[in-house]
């Protein structure tokens, strides 16, 4: 279940307090490509290993955010760089 519209609407970066938005299906696809090959990282450096069944990315798209369990990780060192991509 996707999150809340409710919800997205209060959300930012943590960093940069830039609006999030949900992660389209075409680039959480690339994404998860990415994952499974072994290419992505967080920002901190560690390996993405789990692939995702949604993110959300800020509005500027530098980085993007996991949702696990229809919970967002808003935390700085699971964010992850998109120009990995």
């Amino acid at each position: 279940m996707p999150i809340d519209g409710k919800l997205l609407e209060i959300l930012c970066c943590p960093l940069s307090k830039t609006p999030l938005t949900r992660l389209s299906s075409a680039r959480l696809e690339k994404l998860n490509a990415a994952i499974r090959a072994g290419d992505i990282q967080t920002v901190r450096g560690v390996v993405v290993e789990r692939v995702l069944q949604e993110a959300l990315i800020t509005e500027d798209e530098k980085v993007i955010y996991p949702v696990i369990d229809n919970i967002p990780i808003l935390l700085e060192e699971k964010g992850i760089g998109t120009t990995q991509l």
